[in-house]
């Protein structure tokens, strides 16, 4: 995969739990939010891979799972005009937690809505409130089952990996937005979630490279899949849990405006 963005031409290897991935960007590092401005640094996986490509997100509910249907939920989508894809709705649904952004469902739609500048409503909304507090379920569980919500492995591999690139960028206006909500310095963003933030950001501008042989491809996009699982875990960990327990603190706070 390549990744095309900004001027200056940069190679940068992210390693992961056991193999590493090269992603090849072009990145003004300018161009950047205040909190991104520092030199690309590598993101470190901290947690055993897992399958990429599966929606059921697992481990947490008792009784019947849900499944959100990517396909579905484009559909309810292109129903109310937007073209935004289902994976960039969950990115941004998962760096308003991972942010510390309030937990209740009502909150994660409005600043899903403020973070994308989106007015959806109707059977979507509520989908993407359950949505949302199944993610923030699955980033607390202790197995680590959160995946992100991506098209399946049947999909072509370029459709997969405009989702990745999409995800991404939704994680980080989500992420974006809470921090701007709740208020913390940029300064205050930890390091180890400051580094993945600027990851993230490389891999948002990632692209098919129609040169490189198939196989390649499979493995880079599914070592890429497995980084962004980790990464919104960490992120979680280093800032969300705090947050959502702010949030629990000062009740009078927890509704995203």
């Amino acid at each position: 995969m390549r990744v095309y963005w900004g001027l200056l031409y940069v190679s940068v290897t992210i390693e992961l739990a056991c193999r590493k991935v090269n992603v090849t960007k072009l990145i003004d590092i300018n161009s950047l939010p205040g909190f991104l401005q520092q030199p690309v640094e590598v993101g470190r996986a901290r947690q055993p891979p897992v399958r990429p490509g599966e929606q059921l997100m697992s481990g947490f509910l008792e009784g019947e799972l849900p499944v959100f249907d990517i396909d579905e939920m484009a559909d309810h989508l292109l129903e109310q005009g937007v073209s935004t894809p289902p994976s960039e709705l969950h990115g941004c649904l998962c760096g308003l937690l991972a942010a510390g952004g309030a937990p209740e469902a009502e909150a994660g739609l409005a600043g899903l809505n403020q973070a994308l500048d989106l007015d959806l409503h109707g059977e979507l909304a509520a989908q993407l409130m359950e949505l949302y507090a199944v993610t923030a379920l699955s980033l607390q569980d202790d197995e680590f089952d959160f995946l992100p919500l991506l098209p399946d492995d049947s999909s072509e591999l370029h459709e997969r990996t405009i989702a990745l690139a999409a995800w991404c960028r939704g994680f980080l206006a989500g992420y974006a937005r809470a921090v701007a909500m709740t208020g913390r310095q940029q300064d205050s963003v930890a390091a180890d979630s400051g580094e993945i933030l600027r990851d993230l950001a490389i891999i948002a501008q990632a692209e098919l490279d129609e040169e490189a042989e198939e196989e390649e491809s499979e493995n880079s996009y599914a070592e890429l899949v497995e980084y962004i699982r980790v990464a919104a875990l960490n992120t979680y960990m280093d800032t969300g849990l705090a947050g959502a327990a702010d949030q629990v603190m000062r009740p009078g706070e927890r509704q995203l405006h």
